[in-house]
């Protein structure tokens, strides 16, 4: 913070958001001074297998379910002659998706040496949790010219951190332990919600009452392939945004946050390679049969993506709605071939059968219930995105 103190500009070792009960400056410290810098001993793939033991963690891993195990025995031995981590201590990644931060819980698992590394943090003078939330904070990228990004250790010694009061660091901590409990309960809102409309299109679709038929979809809709840009004309200036097979990610819209651009449209493409607002696309490579709705804007239809062509007369949200549920992925998944990645093709989703019936009003009303419930999950979608940018202001203002 930037105050100016007889008419001279100072700058404060104090955060620009504080809760009232506490003042005075922060204290700088190099990281390196207070703690130092570990790693698990070295584990060679041929002491690893991925059916059982004690999880072996790797930097794709880390924070998640492990794909690999050691032996009881070695974990023991190791851990009694090697350094290992004390509960509670950061771990940190050093390679790969760098500075991505867990704290040790305590549980029985080991670690890749050298790309995954702890703080041991004997004195706590910052106290682990708060040193935590320091190194979240970091971006990683200014450390390398190259472009791949890797920490070292002397990266993290060197290391300049602002830190409070015991009793502040613990206040804070404490507060967005709170804000991630939040986070956590939206999450499992989101799930819960997902897995009711899952249940619910179960129900609905298996009801003869409602679908007293089942048709190809080739009966309804035509799939129609997508446009080989060529990736020197992308330009980031471009209006014209690009969905590929990652922008199809199976959400009821596609993702439209990362796409390559062009200026210009090529003289040849199709009019259904213009998208527009609804159209129903599906992922026809790598993870196939993932469908998604384009948003409004201009965007573009680019090869292994399909977009689904519907006969006039047919419910859009409908056909969506039966393409949407997990049976038509697991379909495409069990058509695909291909070694290296899976591809499906205009005959695997046309000839995909679906519950359907010639009774306008059940196609109707089944599409409008199966809406509203994706409408339920996107504003708790969007409430998660407003607590996770809270959370974001947070970590900026009320630390150095």
């Amino acid at each position: 913070m930037t105050t100016t103190i007889d008419n001279e500009q100072k700058t404060l070792n104090v955060p620009n958001l504080r809760f009232p009960e506490f003042e005075g400056e922060w204290e700088k410290e190099r990281l390196g001074n207070e703690c130092n810098i570990q790693m698990c001993k070295r584990i060679m793939a041929a002491q690893t297998n991925t059916e059982c033991g004690v999880p072996f963690y790797k930097i794709g891993t880390i924070g998640g379910k492990a794909d690999a195990y050691i032996s009881k025995e070695l974990f023991d031995e190791y851990k009694t002659k090697y350094p290992f981590p004390h509960r509670g201590e950061v771990m940190i990644t050093c390679a790969g998706t760098v500075g991505k931060c867990i704290i040790y819980n305590g549980e029985e698992s080991y670690y890749q040496d050298s790309n995954i590394v702890w703080i041991d943090n004997p004195k706590e003078i910052i106290s682990n949790d708060f040193l935590f939330y320091l190194l979240s904070r970091i971006n990683w990228s200014y450390l390398n010219s190259t472009t791949i990004v890797r920490i070292y250790n002397d990266d993290l010694r060197n290391l300049k951190l602002y830190y409070p009061k015991h009793d502040e660091q613990k206040k804070l901590t404490h507060f967005l332990f709170l804000i991630n409990e939040r986070i956590s309960t939206q999450n499992k809102i989101i799930e819960d919600l997902k897995k009711l409309r899952s249940a619910i299109s179960k129900y609905l679709f298996e009801r003869k009452d409602l679908f007293e038929n089942k048709i190809k979809l080739s009966k309804v809709a035509e799939l129609k392939n997508g446009y080989a840009f060529q990736s020197s004309k992308y330009n980031a200036l471009g209006k014209w945004k690009i969905l590929t097979i990652a922008n199809v990610a199976g959400e009821r819209y596609v993702k439209t946050n990362e796409c390559n651009c062009i200026i210009e449209i090529p003289y040849d493409i199709q009019k259904h390679q213009k998208l527009e607002a609804n159209d129903i696309l599906i992922s026809l490579t790598g993870n196939v049969g993932r469908v998604s709705l384009c948003t409004e804007g201009f965007f573009l239809l680019n090869q292994r993506v399909g977009l689904l062509q519907l006969k006039i007369s047919e419910n859009r949200e409908f056909i969506y709605q039966v393409l949407s549920f997990h049976k038509f992925e697991e379909s495409m998944i069990a058509c695909a071939q291909g070694a290296a990645q899976m591809n499906i093709g205009k005959g695997d989703v046309e000839n995909y059968i679906l519950p359907y019936s010639f009774n306008k009003e059940n196609i109707n009303s089944v599409a409008s219930v199966l809406k509203n419930y994706d409408k339920y999950i996107i504003n708790e979608i969007n409430m998660l995105s407003m607590l996770h940018s809270q959370k974001q202001y947070l970590l900026r203002q009320m630390f150095i």
